[in-house]
């Protein structure tokens, strides 16, 4: 069973701070860590097509320790293209890597209220959530997958070496921010997956709400096709 896991950078979903230029609510470069602005557009990888920057630089200065797991990513979607022939849509894995993105807040804060983190922020280093998706041959690209079912499993479900080096890279770079650790979603379609880490901040630095109907927030905006989720808060920090 081919298995395509890929490391798009860091997304840190918090509260918004005090001071703008120390944002922790947006995506951030890869390489030096700026947070991504209306003034600050990404640039994606041309290889993987998940790992940001903010400039060709940051992109050159990290190429040597990206390379590896870049080349990696590549060569885990050719292999995962190929076994989901079964499905309607050829290029099953590249249409679940942009579902990825385009419900990366979603998918960040699901996975922040099914590991409980707000009551107990040991479990980012204890557990996972897997995301189970059917595909659907739809003409909205937003509208291709349903929830078929969601998991808290053990951290070592993840198995792939250059998968697991590359979570400890951004686990160290989050602790040394003052963060508790990365959380990991896992959103699988068949035999095709996609790992996403997101960097945490400590509890007391997020305003969002404990929900208990994460799941159902889930499924309804997946199925609907809406990409404008938005955390709730009742804090004057959220």
């Amino acid at each position: 069973m081919a298995t395509y896991y890929s490391q798009p950078a860091a997304a840190n979903y918090n509260t918004a701070p005090l001071h703008p230029q120390r944002q922790r609510g947006y995506r951030i470069c890869d390489q030096c860590g700026t947070v991504e602005t209306p003034a600050v557009k990404f640039r994606l990888c041309g290889g993987c097509m998940t790992t940001q920057y903010c400039s060709q630089d940051c992109q050159k200065v990290h190429w040597p320790s990206h390379r590896i797991i870049c080349q990696h990513t590549q060569t885990q979607v050719k292999q995962a293209s190929a076994a989901s022939s079964g499905y309607a849509d050829e290029n099953v894995a590249k249409t679940l890597r942009k579902f990825t993105s385009a419900h990366s807040t979603l998918l960040g804060w699901a996975g922040f209220q099914a590991l409980q983190l707000k009551r107990v922020p040991a479990n980012v280093r204890q557990n996972a959530l897997v995301v189970e998706l059917s595909y659907h041959n739809h003409t909205d690209a937003h509208r291709r997958f349903s929830i078929s079912a969601t998991h808290v499993v053990p951290r070592t479900y993840i198995r792939d070496p250059l998968v697991l080096a590359d979570i400890q890279r951004r686990e160290e770079r989050c602790r040394q921010n003052g963060g508790i650790g990365t959380l990991i979603v896992i959103i699988q379609c068949g035999g095709t997956s996609q790992v996403m880490p997101v960097e945490v901040d400590p509890p007391s630095k997020i305003g969002w709400d404990s929900r208990d109907d994460w799941a159902q927030v889930l499924s309804h905006f997946v199925e609907s096709g809406r990409t404008d989720f938005k955390p709730i808060s009742t804090t004057s920090r959220g």
